[in-house]
């Protein structure tokens, strides 16, 4: 019973300190180090019994292994950013965009790049880096309030392109060694699902953005934020050159090189800006340092979470709490769906929720006769709703690392698109695999 109390309230308070803006760094080691004592795991790893879990150690394991799977992209991804921005390619880009859909189009154009780049392989963390400093353009010649970019990336990356049938998102392949299934799982209740959040999303989107708009608000820039004004842009067809050639490259490589196929890309990404667009760079060595340091503060803030839920996992508690998910009764899709979102929540991944339930769940759900096709779509689906809470992994590097925003501005709108229009395109792909679809 304490262990299950100190897991709520330890997930309860790393939520609350996330929101009030207290440095992960500091905030999710207390928290993991609360959630850790009420469930009585040994502190150091020397004062554990052989083969028993400590405090240091799982939360270590989790922040290194998070670093070690993802440093160089995000390094790579946040210089990537910044020379877009800094050339102005990021600019000439968003002005190609606007004289084609129109500046009350802006947020659309968005969610369409991130949807692009996320649906081409493109890894989550990485399409933020590099489509930000765009939104950061559209949005300011728009002046429309930057608080909503945060929604806009999340919205096309994390809902109807990352757990949809055909994505090359690990989301969306983590079932098939459980399951016997492929990619395309259940392929036409998941287009009927991204359609229809498509169109929600995009509506509550905008109607968010025109009543923010009608209030006064408006852009309001900052000193960090690329130079603008009169400058000389590059040519909007080899801006574009960039995004192509990572968006090529990943897609090119993505099943043999699998996720170090992006270090790949994003280094043709870099390498294709400097080459075209290196005379409209001011200073090389400096903006290569700046994405370096935000790549820094992005990695830190994202393992410091992700090694909470390395402890939160060797909790008794959270074992108890994946052993009553994985059984509940009734409609086997629904049990199955509340067990992942769950742990998805708890871990703050959307992978983890699917890597640790998906196990259990797979044979005896096989077993019983439910069809794996629906089940691997219900799986995919269902991690990506509770893995946006303030303390998840991608919601903190969009919303903190790479946009600079205040969770108190930006996360009530970027709640709202990444895990509200997610959990009822998941109702909704329960109801129609009910009816037989």
């Amino acid at each position: 019973m304490l262990s299950m109390i100190g897991l709520i309230s330890g997930l309860a308070l790393l939520i609350f300190l996330t929101v009030k803006g207290v440095n992960l760094m500091v905030a999710a080691p207390f928290c993991a180090f609360l959630v850790a004592l009420t469930s009585g795991l040994a502190i150091f790893p020397q004062l554990a019994a052989e083969g028993e879990a400590s405090f240091v150690a799982s939360y270590m394991d989790g922040f290194a292994n998070f670093v070690f799977s993802w440093f160089l992209m995000f390094l790579i991804g946040a210089i990537f950013g910044k020379l877009m921005g800094d050339s102005g390619a990021a600019d000439s880009v968003a002005n190609w965009i606007v004289r084609r859909i129109g500046l009350k189009n802006a947020p659309l154009a968005i969610v369409l790049a991130c949807a692009v780049l996320t649906y081409g392989g493109v890894s989550l963390f990485v399409v933020a880096f590099a489509v930000y400093p765009m939104a950061l353009s559209l949005f300011k010649k728009a002046q429309l309030p930057r608080r909503f970019i945060p929604a806009a990336l999340g919205f096309g990356s994390v809902t109807f392109t990352m757990t949809s049938a055909g994505s090359p998102e690990i989301q969306n392949w983590i079932p098939i060694p459980f399951l016997g299934t492929t990619p395309y799982a259940a392929w036409e209740v998941s287009l009927i699902v991204a359609v229809c959040m498509i169109i929600f999303g995009y509506w509550w989107l905008r109607k968010m953005i025109l009543h923010a708009v009608a209030k006064g608000e408006t852009f309001e820039s900052r000193a960090s934020d690329p130079a603008t004004g009169e400058r000389k842009l590059p040519n909007a067809f080899v801006s574009f050159l960039p995004l192509l050639t990572v968006l090529g490259i990943s897609f090119a490589f993505h099943h043999s090189l699998e996720q170090s196929a992006l270090i790949v890309a994003l280094l043709g990404g870099c390498l294709v800006t400097l080459i075209f667009n290196r005379s409209y760079l001011k200073n090389v060595s400096e903006s290569i340092s700046e994405g370096t340091i935000g790549a820094l503060i992005a990695v830190g803030n994202t393992s410091a979470v992700v090694g909470f839920g390395g402890v939160a996992k060797q909790t008794d508690a959270f074992s108890d709490a994946v052993a009553v998910m994985t059984n509940l009764p009734g409609d086997p899709l629904i049990g199955g769906a509340v067990a992942i979102l769950v742990i998805a929540g708890i871990t703050g991944s959307s992978s983890g929720g699917q890597t640790i339930a998906l196990p259990l769940l797979a044979p005896h759900y096989m077993e019983i006769g439910v069809p794996a096709e629906q089940l691997h779509r219900v799986a995919a689906l269902s991690s990506g709703v509770l893995d946006s809470l303030p303390h998840g992994g991608y919601t903190v590097t969009t919303i903190t690392a790479i946009c600079r925003e205040r969770y108190k501005d930006a996360y009530p709108i970027y709640g709202a698109l990444t895990v509200v229009v997610p959990f009822l395109g998941l109702l909704l792909a329960i109801i129609l695999f009910s009816i037989g679809l």
